[in-house]
């Protein structure tokens, strides 16, 4: 969806204030147990978003009408300040995760994996910015992801479907290679 400058960059300081929220309520005068079940489901959290992000790309904003068409207008106007906007993304955290986490795990390891997914889609969010908006060095670890992810603009539906890693693109067999040839997971 189209956004302002302010709504486009509030989000990461949202975010963070919520993520900084998450871990100061959660790890307050907490036991050395509480505080590493936190960091824990926060790595958990983390590793678990590179997924999410893989799946929701690749069958949500990908093939879901309305969807893929607000994706779509991404997909032609790269530069364009497009995202998810901070009611949905938060509605959706608050819905599809920390509620069913708090009664499956409790307070603790909730506020833990959700702050971990928080991190992982701020990071998620912050690449996608830098790989449409920035001058990128080659030969650098970001540039292999900009070129990562400019083959998947390239030949859309084909792959790619990771931003922050292609991890899960080896893993599903979606990983683009240079010539539009899809590797599967070997």
């Amino acid at each position: 969806m189209w956004a302002g400058k302010i709504i486009y960059y509030g989000e990461f300081i949202f975010y963070a204030a919520v993520i900084a929220g998450l871990a100061a309520v959660a790890l307050w005068q907490a036991s050395p147990d509480r505080s590493v079940m936190w960091l824990a489901a926060f790595t958990a959290g983390i590793w678990l978003w590179t997924l999410v992000e893989y799946l929701l790309h690749r069958y949500v904003l990908h093939h879901v009408p309305h969807i893929k068409e607000m994706h779509q207008a991404h997909h032609d106007e790269q530069d364009a300040l497009i995202g998810t906007p901070v009611w949905i993304s938060f509605g959706s955290f608050a819905v599809f995760l920390v509620l069913p986490a708090w009664f499956l795990m409790g307070p603790t390891a909730a506020a833990g994996l959700t702050a971990g997914m928080m991190l992982g889609y701020v990071w998620f969010g912050g690449v996608h910015h830098v790989l449409h908006h920035w001058r990128i060095r080659p030969g650098t670890y970001v540039y292999g992801l900009k070129r990562r992810h400019m083959l998947h603009h390239h030949f859309d539906d084909a792959g790619n479907f990771g931003v922050t890693t292609g991890f899960w693109d080896v893993v599903f067999g979606t990983d683009v290679r240079v010539g539009g040839t899809v590797r599967s997971g070997d």
